[in-house]
């Protein structure tokens, strides 16, 4: 198969996982890295023998079909149209933007000129999850009923080199973390239909002990706990928890409930981990995985899915409407929490097709 031309532009932390898996895929043929410090676009290339360009030039190669954006998050939405006006498609990062009504925008404006958009989180593509859905599906639940989301922690300023961007619009727990959660729920259970929420923030500020800003305060624009439920057009109602305010605790990361069982299912930032099902009336038993991306860190699984889907003709899976469906669904418990009302959601949307379709011998080719 054909391959298909990448530029990457961003090349901050999250670069090196996307340009190391990317190796994984043989689709995906990488023109070029760019970054606004060309410093920085330069030392990704030379670490991973790409070359260094400008965001001006990667635009303009006809020879890239996509182009990465692996931006800030408020940064999103304008290199998204950047790439979209230059008759790219384009997969981001998460939040897809920094609001709704951003993200609706670039939706839009992809979707006029007939160009796909796709958006990470891409794990639940893994191994871990594709089991899960593959268990729901096989109906293990029952009548689902509900379940927890929980991600808590102290904060990203603990180890993040360059962390305010984490406590500015855009960041924050719930369009930070939240995506992993929310995309591998409607996986899951399908779209969400009604939200319910509280948002907050105890600190107006936070102090940095990683390098190489120890010592330096951040103020905080955003809520840093986050509490609510999600009601889903299947009846679940799940419990959600994100805060970057906890200590610790021992609530596990999924935790999925029907009338035949419960379901744990494993951190959604990473691709594999331990599936357990309790069959009502028996004992939790850990589950074999279902797909070979399960061990390993596959960021830019989502982005090889959507150039063999260009390459075929059909939809990809971490797409435009699921992104946008999780952005309104994210941006609810705010309105929630400032309205004191039960928010609706307007956007409707699929649940993505089981990897297991496109796999052949065991990986994905189509």
């Amino acid at each position: 198969m054909q391959k298909v031309g990448i530029g990457i532009i961003g090349c901050g932390n999250i670069s090196g996982a996307y340009l190391k898996a990317m190796a994984s895929f043989p689709i995906l043929d990488i023109k070029g890295v760019a970054d606004m410090n060309s410093d920085m676009a330069r030392a990704k290339a030379e670490k991973f023998n790409v070359a260094a360009r400008s965001v001006e030039e990667l635009l303009a190669d006809p020879e890239i079909e996509i182009i990465v954006n692996l931006t800030i998050p408020k940064a999103h939405v304008e290199v998204g149209l950047r790439a979209l006006d230059a008759g790219k498609h384009t997969y981001s990062e998460k939040p897809l933007g920094i609001n709704f009504a951003e993200g609706k925008k670039l939706a839009e404006a992809a979707k006029s000129k007939t160009l796909r958009i796709g958006a990470a989180p891409d794990t639940f593509l893994g191994g871990g999850h594709q089991t899960a859905r593959t268990l729901i599906d096989q109906g293990v639940l029952g009548t689902p009923v509900g379940g927890t989301a929980t991600f808590m922690c102290p904060g990203h300023e603990r180890w993040h080199p360059n962390p305010a961007f984490y406590y500015e619009v855009g960041g924050g727990p719930m369009l930070d973390m939240g995506p992993y959660y929310i995309t591998d729920l409607v996986n899951l259970f399908g779209p969400v239909a009604k939200v319910a929420g509280f948002a907050f923030s105890p600190r107006s500020e936070r102090l940095i002990t990683s390098e190489p800003r120890n010592g330096e305060k951040i103020p905080v624009h955003v809520a840093t706990h986050v509490a609510g439920a999600l009601a889903f057009q299947n009846g679940a109602v799940v419990q959600v928890g994100m805060s970057f305010d906890v200590a610790g605790h021992k609530h596990v990361p999924l935790e999925l409930y029907g009338t035949e069982g419960t379901l744990l299912v494993p951190d959604p930032n990473h691709f594999g981990g331990e599936v357990q099902l309790l069959k009502k009336g028996g004992e939790f038993e850990t589950q074999d995985l279902s797909s070979p991306y399960a061990d390993g860190n596959y960021r830019s699984i989502g982005v090889a899915d959507m150039a063999h889907a260009i390459r075929s003709n059909r939809p990809h899976r971490a797409n435009r409407d699921l992104a946008l469906h999780v952005l309104e669904v994210m941006e609810a418990f705010q309105t929630a929490s400032d309205t004191g009302t039960t928010v609706s959601i307007t956007t409707v949307v699929d649940r993505p097709a089981p990897l297991a379709e496109s796999l052949v011998d065991g990986r994905i080719g189509k």
